[in-house]
């Protein structure tokens, strides 16, 4: 009995705790709260949640292709959309497959943004994150 609550709550720390790092994501891309973004870059003064990444961050043999994506409006609202739904399907319970879905599709996209990884020939925290969300997405029994 002990370890399936413990199971169970640690599941939805593990649930919590992405969700918060989700949406964080959203609101200082948003609103430039200072941590990651700046006030003077927040997607609400004009400035591009995803061009830095895209144009300066990216590497390996897919890096022409997401630097062409940089700055690209339609990109920056569904990688915002994105961050959105992920943080509140994952904090609300609420259609946690969906949010998981596209938390996935998101992780891998990153990944393959940033090939090869630093520190680790194949694996870094893009992986980790889409085998969560795929845990999520196939357990979830949200709609």
């Amino acid at each position: 009995m002990n370890k399936i609550i413990l199971k169970v709550f640690s599941l939805g720390a593990l649930r919590l705790v992405l969700g918060f790092i989700f949406l964080w994501a959203f609101l200082d891309k948003t609103f430039g709260l200072g941590f990651a973004t700046a006030g003077t870059s927040a997607w609400i003064n004009g400035g591009s949640p995803t061009a830095g990444f895209l144009a300066h961050a990216t590497k390996g043999p897919f890096a022409p292709f997401f630097q062409s994506l940089s700055g690209v409006g339609i990109v920056d609202w569904l990688f915002m959309l994105g961050l959105l739904v992920v943080g509140v399907t994952l904090l609300l319970n609420k259609y946690v497959k969906w949010g998981s879905v596209v938390g996935l599709i998101m992780m891998l996209l990153m990944y393959l943004a940033l090939l090869w990884p630093e520190n680790n020939p194949l694996i870094d925290e893009h992986i980790v994150y889409a085998i969560i969300f795929g845990y999520f997405s196939i357990t979830s029994t949200n709609k």
